[in-house]
């Protein structure tokens, strides 16, 4: 019954990441312990050449700096598939072409509106590094993807602009850019909740003939899965991003590795704080999976994780 002997954590001037996450395995405490064995578990994943790994976020996460990490996990391509949601488009995109700023919680919200400014919790976003420049970008890559051709799934349409944003000079910053430079899907379920979504129904009362197929990446997802010996996930946060996800990997027999960063709760039923044992009854983990929950706020946990793989 009786698991490794708890050791103190002793931390040095210069420690490292990973020697830090190191001696969270035998501190064994509590969120420290479960990160620790979440790091383990992504080098297994990474190791297993028979795994596809996919890699599940909702995009407020894309408007912190915790998109560089994100950014860089697809680069040194440690991922295969991305589901996500339209807001990630939006900020990828728009930090391509403008800046946002580190806020408060302090300014009244009806103050930032008259100041042309939108909350993201700490983070204040000018209307013009969003909506507008947007729309002023978008618009004519649309164009431009419409007499290549008049239907897309949400991964070719990326794709599409990946590609066509690659001399910009904040490209090289984008996970829109590298996902189309190592041939990365992304696939976003809803992709009409947010600005992405609406520019794109914008330019369709235009030209009518223009269309977002999603089966196609329906499609896509299962030839990945129903072609893998092994599947992977790490997963942060929930909604439609994770639900997705392990929504197509019970059609692979389940997960063999699993690591799902998370702040919400289970008591409520939701599918945000639902752990993965629970996704072990509806087939989605495999019963001897090698899984783990992390509870706690990603920007912190992710750029840990990375680092500790990294070494």
């Amino acid at each position: 019954m009786l698991g490794k002997k708890i050791e103190n954590i002793s931390v040095s001037k210069g420690e490292k990441i990973d020697s830090l996450i190191k001696q969270f395995s035998s501190a064994g405490g509590f969120t420290a312990k479960k990160l620790s064995d979440a790091v383990e578990i992504f080098k297994d994943m990474q190791k297993d050449k028979e795994c596809i790994k996919f890699f599940s976020f909702p995009a407020d996460v894309v408007s912190t700096g915790l998109r560089g990490v994100i950014k860089d996990m697809i680069k040194n391509k440690l991922v295969d598939v991305i589901i996500t949601t339209c807001g990630t488009m939006d900020h990828d995109l728009a930090k391509v072409w403008k800046d946002y700023y580190s806020g408060n919680l302090v300014t009244g919200d009806a103050e930032l509106r008259a100041g042309g400014i939108n909350r993201l919790y700490n983070i204040f976003i000018p209307n013009d590094s969003y909506g507008y420049i947007l729309e002023e970008k978008l618009i004519p890559i649309l164009k431009k993807a419409a007499e290549v051709k008049k239907e897309y799934s949400t991964s070719e349409l990326i794709s599409f602009i990946g590609e066509s944003i690659k001399d910009e000079p904040g490209a090289e910053d984008s996970i829109t850019y590298w996902a189309w430079k190592n041939k990365v899907p992304i696939i976003i379920p809803g992709f009409t909740d947010g600005s992405f979504g609406s520019q794109i129904w914008m330019y369709s009362q235009k030209d009518k003939l223009f269309k977002i197929n999603l089966i196609e990446d329906e499609n896509l997802l299962a030839e990945k899965v129903f072609k893998a010996k092994k599947l992977g996930a790490l997963m942060l946060g929930g909604g439609i991003s994770k639900h997705h996800t392990i929504w197509w990997a019970q059609f692979g027999h389940g997960l063999d590795y699993a690591v799902y960063m998370t702040t919400a709760v289970d008591w409520d039923g939701s599918l945000s704080g639902a752990k993965l044992e629970e996704a072990i009854s509806w087939g989605k983990v495999k019963p001897k999976a090698k899984y783990v929950n992390v509870e706690g706020d990603v920007t912190v946990l992710l750029p840990l994780l990375y680092g500790a793989y990294l070494g």
